[in-house]
């Protein structure tokens, strides 16, 4: 099925009945997607100035009133619990399960934060006739762990996740000037070639996600990623926290072109 040309309420429904339950990348040309972070009430401002203090890996887009599972800015009266592909549940930092639906244990001062998404600016690179590897491989992003510190707010703090895309060396200008335009959605690289010099040792091995084809001619590119928040949790080991799984983000009713300065 061709999911690229569906509307995000069409593809929001089937994600709902689960009948859509994998990665996202390429569903819905032209629309914006968010990654997820549920907390607590009381962790919900530290993280909010966790995000303020790192706008590139976390550029936020909405966030639900204290209990509401409503989203109302970026999409029409979907719901934070339903509307994900999959959930990831954390209990003190650690991975306990990933669902595909999290209503039986929302809890009343849940705060859903939704945060921008590379996957956002794909559509912009494809049309600017930039390849996207891992979408013309049918695969999930690779997504690596860095020694890139970020600045720390209350509990929250770590080391940057990034996505990484190999471009052709004749497209790195024109790729950072696509991906610059859209700062809400990470924007510009936060590095070009060498991997270890931002702690990365090994390419074909992504930390989350997965591995695609480097090409000769080609340099891997990277971008700040919004499942850094993950990695925060992991850090700051709060009793509960929900995220999405990697790749399997939430669809907006926002076009891209709207994310852009």
């Amino acid at each position: 099925m061709n999911y690229s040309a569906m509307s995000p309420k069409e593809v929001r429904k089937l994600i709902k009945e689960q009948k859509i339950t994998g990665q996202t990348s390429g569903m819905c040309a032209g629309y914006a997607q968010a990654n997820l972070c549920i907390l607590p009430k009381e962790l919900a401002f530290d993280f909010l100035l966790f995000c303020t203090r790192n706008p590139r890996p976390c550029p936020v887009l909405e966030v639900g009133d204290a209990g509401s599972r409503i989203i109302k800015e970026m999409a029409d009266n979907a719901d934070a619990a339903t509307d994900f592909p999959k959930y990831r549940i954390w209990k003190n930092g650690v991975l306990t399960k990933e669902v595909n639906d999290i209503s039986d244990i929302w809890q009343s001062d849940f705060v859903y934060f939704l945060i921008g998404c590379s996957f956002s600016f794909e559509a912009e690179l494809i049309e600017a006739g930039i390849p996207v590897r891992h979408i013309e491989e049918s695969r999930n992003v690779p997504m690596f762990n860095t020694n890139i510190p970020l600045k720390k707010a209350g509990i929250f703090g770590g080391n940057m996740v990034v996505s990484m895309r190999p471009i052709p060396y004749d497209l790195v200008v024109k790729t950072v000037n696509v991906t610059a335009a859209m700062p809400r959605v990470h924007g510009a690289p936060i590095h070009i070639g060498n991997p270890k010099l931002i702690g990365i040792n090994d390419i074909s091995k992504p930390d989350y996600g997965d591995a695609v084809t480097v090409k000769d001619g080609e340099i891997p590119v990277f971008w700040p990623c919004g499942v850094t928040p993950q990695n925060a949790v992991m850090n700051a080991k709060p009793p509960i926290a929900i995220t999405h799984s990697p790749g399997h983000m939430f669809i907006t009713d926002i076009k891209n072109s709207s994310l852009k300065y």
